[in-house]
């Protein structure tokens, strides 16, 4: 069904913590904006978001909750729940059309859309994401209070990671058929106290989203209390694809191509958060949001 509103300056696809922060930036430049947000946050498996000031420890749905309503204070802000389901280039600017088949047009149009992650497929991974499968230890490493971590290896910078953990704990890289650290990364290893253990691994154990250790296929099972693993990453929306936007490889996956001021490679089309960057935290998609919602807000002069 046609939208029967006039055309926004911008409709923010992704109401997470990058477009929140777009959107309170043009909000304050008194911009009439729309927010589309299907309500599924990357973060929402892990219970407390920690090292974003101010915010440290508070539980990631209730910062979201907080700074939505600030958001929507301001008289020119829109929000609709709903998923992006289609959206595309017009003459005067883009169109977007929700999943009940709703259009809604704007003059430029900000993803905030954010990534999917990919586990690699080890059983008891998945059920644990968030709570003892874990993806930043600046995140999460305070909180497990020491003992016995293991690190997943990944490719080439998985030493370095597991080097670094061990500010954390008593680490183990698990290399799971990655190859063998170089002298270089064998000594750091060494020097850091980090065991490297080369037994292929079957599943995680534990009881419930508890973990005990990790099940080789040798049969031993090697006591850890969290895995620290750099999952893969895929876009978790289709419609930057969809308009044509260009897209560069990042370390874990594709990451759209964005200049300076955040801009993909569609003119009028802007993009922030986990989805545009290689860097992710809660902090950093905020920071990703200001750019993106500055730098479009100047497009529109």
């Amino acid at each position: 069904m046609p939208s029967t509103t006039k055309p926004y300056d911008a409709i923010i696809v992704g109401g997470s913590f990058a477009g929140l922060s777009a959107g309170l930036q043009l909000a304050r430049a008194r911009r009439s904006i729309l927010v589309i947000d299907e309500g599924q946050r990357r973060n929402r498996f892990s219970s407390h978001s920690h090292g974003f000031l101010g915010q440290d420890g508070r539980e990631p749905a209730a910062i979201v909750a907080e700074a939505k309503a600030q958001l929507l204070a301001y008289p020119t802000v829109a929000w609709h729940d709903a998923r992006a389901a289609e959206a595309r280039a017009e003459e005067d600017g883009f169109s977007v059309v929700d999943a009940n088949g709703e259009e809604h047009q704007a003059k430029r149009l900000l993803l905030a859309t954010g990534v999917r992650d990919e586990l690699p497929a080890i059983p008891g991974l998945k059920e644990r994401w968030g709570k003892t499968v874990l993806h930043c230890p600046y995140c999460d490493g305070y909180e497990l209070g020491g003992g016995k971590l293991g690190v997943l290896a990944s490719g080439p910078f998985s030493a370095l990671k597991a080097a670094l953990v061990a500010d954390w704990g008593e680490v183990t890289l698990f290399l799971n058929g990655e190859a063998e650290p170089d002298a270089e990364a064998a000594a750091l290893l060494a020097r850091r106290g980090v065991s490297v253990e080369r037994v292929p691994i079957v599943a995680a154990e534990g009881e419930g989203t508890a973990m005990a250790g990790l099940r080789l296929t040798d049969g031993r099972l090697v006591p850890v209390k969290a895995l620290f693993v750099a999952a893969g990453i895929c876009p978790a929306s289709p419609l930057a694809e969809e308009l044509g936007c260009a897209f560069d490889d990042g370390p874990f996956g594709p990451l759209l191509r964005v200049d300076g001021m955040k801009q993909t490679s569609v003119s009028g089309v802007y993009a922030a958060g986990d989805a545009a960057t290689a860097r992710h935290s809660v902090a950093l998609a905020v920071a990703d949001g200001v750019l993106a919602g500055t730098g479009l807000h100047i497009s529109l002069l």
